[in-house]
């Protein structure tokens, strides 16, 4: 009888092993038909050369700012979410089917000393060796969702946080990388991807930190090359240019004036660097005012800094100054200048009922009637060809 009962189970094992090696075959043979189906992996199943050589990379979409703050989640320097995406180097273009347009990557830390040329190719082992890890004693040194699943060959990077400075590297740098959880097969190999490098600062330092780009009502110091109450900022809250929209006012209508008010001694590469911050700046077209001028029957429509939009010269509306003479252009430029010392004086349009951009300066009304300009021009101030008004 136990005889009997010995032969059953073995019977039943022996079924069990066949019922597995039987699903190990199936799921060889799909994966093999797969590589069949696949043009990509066909492709790639016989490389040339070595096995680390590789057409399929990794690469970030977007680049990352060049600072980062610990406990902030990361975001692409346009402060969009940070993606990742799969392409054959062959053709720079994305993966978009197959199976490897699913894969599942890890986000790592690397070294900010990782390489400097966007040329350069790497080993695995070679990758592997520059991941940086947390210092002893200290939390994680990256935090979030740190697996993605590539969609399409594209995957968009969420919640992810860097918990520790960057100061106690050799570059005081680091580089957020990417590298495949699981082989595809021993004969692919996917490069990882390897971003700019950036410092990571503590948060606290946040709340001095520069916007990008910044907005009209930030206060000027979030310009860069500009430190808050440093002598650039004591400078120009001196002249009562607190903020972005009254630095880029300024800028607008005497460029030079602005430009003593920082000092004469400034380098060139650093008011550069000012003013590019600040050009960046994004502003609302549709908030127009207008401003008018007695003596001569002067107009100009003009944008919250003061970029004039059209100017009506006896009588005659111009869309484009650029249509100016000289004389005309001089008379224009001061009529701003006059503007910019009499804000009180300033018309928004929306007070002016019935009164579009496109015929603001063409009102039958009287000027008296509608806004009165009384103001000088102050002697000291001429235009210059320096100026432009477009």
């Amino acid at each position: 009888m136990i005889h009997l009962y010995g032969l059953v189970m073995f019977g039943q094992h022996v079924m069990d092993v066949v019922r597995i090696s039987n699903a190990k075959v199936s799921e060889e043979v799909e994966r093999v038909i797969s590589r069949f189906h696949d043009p990509l992996l066909r492709t790639l199943s016989n490389p040339v050369g070595t096995s680390e050589e590789c057409s399929l990379r990794l690469r970030f979409v977007n680049k990352l700012p060049a600072t980062i703050f610990t406990s902030s989640q990361i975001e692409a320097e346009d402060g969009t979410p940070l993606e990742i995406e799969l392409v054959d180097g062959r053709t720079n273009e994305r993966v978009t089917s197959g199976p490897l347009s699913l894969i599942k990557i890890e986000i790592v830390i690397l070294d900010g000393d990782f390489g400097s040329d966007e040329g350069e190719d790497w080993t695995e082992k070679e990758f592997n060796c520059k991941i940086t890890r947390e210092r002893e004693g200290k939390r994680p040194l990256i935090t979030g969702e740190l697996t993605v699943m590539l969609q399409g060959g594209v995957g968009c990077l969420r919640n992810l946080i860097i918990t520790d400075n960057s100061s106690w590297m050799r570059s005081r740098k680091f580089r957020l990388g990417a590298r495949v959880v699981q082989k595809v097969s021993a004969e692919i190999r996917i490069r990882e991807p390897r971003s700019e490098n950036f410092i990571v600062k503590e948060h606290r330092g946040e709340l001095n930190k520069k916007h990008h780009p910044p907005f009209l009502s930030d206060e000027v110091w979030r310009l860069q090359k500009i430190a808050k109450d440093g002598p650039l900022h004591k400078r120009m809250s001196s002249r009562r240019i607190n903020t972005v929209q009254d630095f880029l006012q300024l800028h607008e209508v005497d460029a030079s004036s602005l430009r003593n008010i920082l000092g004469t001694g400034i380098p060139k590469r650093t008011w550069e660097t000012i003013v590019g911050h600040a050009s960046t700046c994004v502003v609302d077209d549709n908030e127009t005012y207008a401003y008018y001028q007695d003596s001569n029957k002067a107009r100009i429509l003009f944008n919250s800094v003061m970029k004039v939009t059209q100017a009506t010269l006896d009588g005659q509306t111009y869309q484009s100054l650029d249509k100016l003479t000289h004389s005309q252009k001089i008379l224009v430029q001061n009529l701003r200048r006059q503007a910019y010392y009499s804000k009180n004086q300033w018309v928004p349009l929306d007070y002016l009922p019935g009164i579009t951009p496109s015929r603001a300066l063409n009102f039958d009304s009287s000027p008296e009637e509608l806004f009165k300009v009384s103001a000088p021009i102050p002697g000291n101030l001429t235009w210059t060809p320096e100026h432009s008004f477009c």
